[in-house]
C-alpha cells in the first residue's frame, strides 16, 4: 500500500509538472518525461505484479491527460518498466548510472514507439526532423533522473520501503 501511495503522489506531481511545463515552455523538448523516470525506478528496484500494475496505471493516467490514442502511453510505459525489470534481473547492481542510461533510451523508444504504433511503421522514416528535439528531451530527462531517484530513495526510506532489489546488497533497507 505504501508503494502505491508513494508512486501515486509522484505520478500526480510529475503529470502536473509536465502539464504546467507545456504551458510555460513553448519548446516541448525542455520538459523532462518524469513518468518514464518513475517507470524505470519501478523496474530496476521493485519486482512483482504490483509495480507492473503501477507502471501501467501511470501510463494510463498520462493517456487520460494527454493521450491522443487511449492506451498507447500505458503500453509504452509498461514496456519501459519491463525492459528496466529485465535489465535489473541480468545485472548484479542497478545503480543510478544504469538507471540514467535506461531513462535516456526509454524516452527515445517511447516517442518512436508511439509514432510507429499510432501512424504505422512506415512513418518512422519521416521522424528525422523530430530526432534533435527528442534527443534533447531524452538528455534532459536523463540529466534529472539521478535527482528523482535520490528523492524517491529518501521517501522510500522514510516510509519504510526497501530502496532496491534483493540482489543488490548496497540498496537493502537497513
Amino acid at each position: 500500500m505504501r508503494l502505491i501511495l508513494l508512486f501515486a503522489v509522484f505520478a500526480i506531481l510529475g503529470l502536473a509538472f509536465e502539464s504546467a511545463g507545456a504551458r510555460i515552455f513553448s519548446f516541448r523538448a525542455l520538459i523532462p518525461n518524469l513518468i518514464i523516470i518513475l517507470a524505470v525506478d519501478l523496474g530496476l528496484r521493485h519486482h512483482g505484479v504490483l509495480p507492473a500494475i503501477l507502471a501501467f496505471a501511470m501510463g494510463y493516467a498520462t493517456d487520460a491527460l494527454a493521450g491522443s490514442h487511449p492506451g498507447l502511453n500505458a503500453f509504452m510505459t509498461t514496456m519501459v518498466f519491463l525492459v528496466s525489470y529485465e535489465i535489473s534481473t541480468r545485472l548484479m547492481v542497478a545503480n543510478a548510472g544504469v538507471g540514467v542510461t535506461v531513462v535516456f533510451f526509454g524516452v527515445i523508444a517511447t516517442a518512436l514507439g508511439t509514432v510507429a504504433i499510432a501512424n504505422g511503421i512506415g512513418s518512422l522514416s519521416s521522424t528525422g526532423p523530430m530526432l534533435p528535439s527528442l534527443t534533447l528531451q531524452a538528455f534532459i530527462t536523463a540529466l534529472i533522473a539521478p535527482f528523482v531517484f535520490s528523492i524517491l530513495a529518501t521517501f522510500k526510506r522514510l516510509i519504510g520501503l526497501p530502496d532496491g532489489t534483493a540482489r543488490d546488497p548496497h540498496s537493502r533497507a537497513r
